[in-house]
């Protein structure tokens, strides 16, 4: 397969981190995600899975270092939150294309708090129940688990450019958020919250500046019936593959 340019398409390595199972539906819908982004879109993506631990016994770079793009799907409690965090914040600070869905979201705030934030404290109450005043993550007050519901988006985001809309409808399978009260937490440390309930609960973030970077609460992967990706997920899946023919342009002038 070519690119525009009459170049071989790049092909881009992507890590999914999370632990898996034939249990979780959007793990199911992957394989067919990454195939309909072949046919339909002549976007490249050779996946590998790499369970919490692993990322964990990787060390601070959660063996994503070498990827083109991490995708941190959901399926909490993980069983490495350690692992998770790391895969996320090398992600972050490499300027690895990044998305982050259901507990991807929910670990995404997770690992700007601690580690952009400074607040060390910052907990995950699904993970630690007893966290108090020190869970950033909280039960919702309503149960998204199996729902549909809809969001405003913030015109001229990178979510609305993608979309070509600022009002969607999105499956959710959660039950965890972030805590409304600690929002200002982050975002005043350049974390924006582009997606938002009728409520005004968050449900999008994103770190302008990064060449992409979007974490969901909702989980676009479940959107129709899988033939056709999200435009979210098929937006993570450009910016993978520009920088793997960017990579691929700067190993060969080497």
């Amino acid at each position: 397969m070519t690119s525009t340019t009459g170049r071989p398409q790049a092909t881009a390595r992507l890590a999914l981190v999370g632990d898996r199972s034939e249990s979780v539906r959007s793990h199911r819908r992957v394989p067919r995600l990454l195939e309909a982004l072949r046919v339909r879109d002549g976007l490249l993506l050779d996946a590998y899975w790499i369970p919490t631990e692993e990322a964990e016994a990787a060390g601070d770079t959660g063996g994503v270092e070498g990827f083109d793009a991490v995708w941190t799907v959901p399926g909490s409690p993980y069983r490495s939150e350690a692992g998770a965090l790391a895969a996320i914040r090398t992600a972050r600070e490499r300027g690895i294309p990044f998305l982050g869905t259901c507990a991807g979201f929910q670990h995404a705030l997770l690992e700007f708090a601690r580690n952009v934030c400074g607040v060390a404290g910052a907990r995950h109450g699904e993970n630690e129940p007893d966290a108090g005043e020190d869970a950033l993550i909280v039960p919702l007050a309503c149960s998204l688990v199996g729902h549909e519901g809809p969001l405003l988006i913030t015109p001229g985001s990178l979510t609305a450019t993608v979309l070509g809309a600022t009002r969607t409808v999105e499956r959710y399978h959660c039950a965890f958020g972030l805590d409304r009260g600690r929002l200002g937490e982050l975002s005043g440390r350049g974390l924006v919250f582009t997606g938002h309930d009728p409520d005004g609960e968050a449900r999008i973030a994103e770190l302008p500046g990064h060449p992409f970077y979007v974490a969901t609460l909702f989980q676009p992967e479940l959107a129709g019936d899988g033939s056709v990706p999200h435009p979210l997920v098929r937006a993570f899946a450009a910016a993978a593959v520009a920088r793997a023919g960017n990579r691929r342009v700067m190993h060969t002038a080497w």
